[in-house]
């Protein structure tokens, strides 16, 4: 189980990743979200929304949630196999250093320039090694 609290903005979601393949690679898993949503056919969540004025450069934290707390086990554990586990925190979106500098010097960003982010938080890993 892992808590994560906020510093302003709410949070998304949170994922374990997971690699037990004694390959370096991951496996992601939605474990705890905010609101009411639900994953579609593909199992993928859909996005938590976006309250993020892009103009004047600001958001408000009516979306996602101020904690999440979920306890997670392994579906995939394989005791003799070698594994690391660590826990990503998304935030909802919130203004990129982008739309603040085009507010504050009252320019117009190219169209490919992203105006938006979503924040992650990583925890540090907890490695498994099996018994010999």
């Amino acid at each position: 189980m892992s808590t994560f609290v906020p510093s302003g903005k709410n949070i998304d979601r949170k994922w374990f990743v997971v690699d037990a393949s004694g390959q370096t690679h991951e496996k992601i898993y939605d474990v705890v979200w905010s609101g009411d949503r639900k994953r579609d056919a593909r199992g993928k969540l859909p996005p938590v929304g976006d309250t993020v004025d892009v103009p004047n450069a600001t958001y408000t934290n009516t979306i996602g949630a101020t904690e999440l707390i979920k306890v997670w086990i392994d579906p995939e554990f394989d005791p003799l196999q070698r594994a690391f586990y660590y826990v990503r925190v998304l935030e909802i979106p919130t203004p990129r250093w982008t739309a603040y500098d085009a507010k504050y010097f009252g320019i117009k960003m190219p169209p490919e320039v992203p105006m938006k982010l979503q924040e992650r938080a990583y925890t540090s890993p907890i490695w498994y090694t099996p018994e010999k």
